[in-house]
């Protein structure tokens, strides 16, 4: 059974596009990442400074979807699009200029405010027409959309940082946001009907917000999502200095190393997909949690012991990866299921959580000790057991059959 089905018309060119849009924000993340010690030494920058670039990143992304997911439901899914993605294009152009660190993380935080509209919007837009089973495929067809962005983006950006320095990276990111742009134009329909659309306000805003934060089947199934997100984060964030530097692996081979773990995040996804005409994600979550924090033991133990050296981190590293695979989509079917009339905000409120606990994590390593791979180690591990911490809080009612979700 493909992943693109037509269930409706538009259904293969909307997963599409909407992958994309989620794409930008890890494009902007992992291209850059083979040029992070380079950045140090052009900047005259220590690699906290340089890790404070994604940190930014990861707390405008953070805060912007607070701002996006409301707007939306007011507004539409559309035109906050348009806005945030010329926001995006600009601000790609300016990261490609800046001449110090300081204005380099700036300008990344106004990348992220236009980066973080296609993710929120894009889950708002799933569920606007699907629910269930439906909404878990169409997600799984825009992560393998999405998770071409961390296997070929390390990749190219390695090859541009070679060849044409690493300004041109985001050169580059600017004009995928001009074809993004282009491509929502003319290909993505309005999904949230005026009659559905909600008056706006702070106060209206804040208060919907406060509800979903009393709601304990979403703030458990949302720390779930984010603590896991945070793992994500902390391994992104410390990849570059654990291969690079204590591995002493080359821009090109961090740069494959970094993308055929993506791709076991792909695979992930598309087995849990056809996992889902078997058994429902409330069942299939649990047990990935399970996987996430053995892989995160072993990933210490591996740290601390030293054996098996780089092939060793490697193999638990993907063991940790597939895991994210299952919890990810799972998580976020099961998050927003339940609030059909709210999609912007809940999608909004559960994505500012993912990203700052990604930002917190990012600062979290560096802050640690020097030692990269403990460092990176230690917060993956932290984050897994906080989100089997949220799901044995938490944990929604099991159903009995797979066309349920929770």
């Amino acid at each position: 059974m493909s992943l693109f089905r037509r269930t409706v018309p538009g259904y293969r060119t909307q997963a599409i596009l909407l992958g994309a849009l989620t794409a930008l924000a890890p494009l902007s993340i992992d291209m850059y990442l083979p040029a992070l010690p380079t950045l140090g030494e052009v900047m005259t920058a220590t690699s906290a400074e340089v890790q404070y670039t994604l940190a930014s990143f990861f707390l405008a992304y953070a805060l912007g979807q607070l701002f996006w997911g409301p707007i939306s439901d007011r507004y539409g899914r559309k035109a906050p699009l348009y806005a945030a993605l010329l926001l995006y294009v600009l601000a790609s152009f300016a990261c490609a200029w800046a001449s110090s660190i300081e204005q380099l993380i700036f300008f990344r935080f106004l990348q992220a405010l236009g980066a973080c509209a296609g993710a929120v919007i894009s889950r708002a837009i799933v569920r606007d027409q699907y629910d269930g089973v439906e909404a878990a495929r169409l997600f799984a067809a825009m992560m393998l959309v999405m998770g071409v962005a961390p296997m070929v983006a390390p990749i190219i950006g390695g090859q541009l940082l070679v060849h044409a320095g690493w300004s041109s990276i985001f050169v580059l990111l600017a004009a995928i946001g001009v074809v993004v742009l282009l491509a929502l134009h003319m290909r993505l329909s309005e999904s949230h009907l005026p009659a559905k659309r909600q008056h706006i306000s702070v106060r209206a805003v804040m208060r919907n917000y406060w509800e979903l934060l009393g709601e304990p089947r979403f703030i458990g199934l949302a720390l779930v999502g984010s603590f896991a997100m945070g793992s994500l984060y902390g391994y992104i964030a410390g990849a570059a200095f654990v291969f690079m530097q204590a591995y002493e692996l080359s821009p090109t081979q961090f740069a494959w190393m970094f993308g055929f773990n993506a791709f076991w995040f792909i695979l992930a996804t598309q087995i849990n997909s056809r996992l889902l005409s078997w058994r429902p994600s409330a069942w299939l979550l649990p047990r990935a949690l399970a996987l996430q924090v053995l892989s995160g033991l072993l990933l210490v133990l591996v740290t601390a012991t030293g054996w098996g050296g780089v092939w060793a981190f490697l193999l638990v590293l993907y063991g940790f990866t597939i895991s994210l695979g299952f919890i990810l989509p799972n998580a976020t079917v099961l998050v927003l299921s339940p609030f059909p009339d709210r999609a912007g905000t809940a999608s909004a409120l559960y994505g500012m959580l993912q990203s700052s606990l990604g930002a917190f994590a990012a600062l979290l390593l560096a802050l640690l000790p020097d030692d990269a791979r403990w460092s990176m180690a230690g917060v993956m591990l932290l984050c897994a057991l906080f989100s089997c911490w949220g799901w044995w809080r938490f944990k929604p009612t099991a159903p009995t059959h797979p066309s349920h979700v929770a």
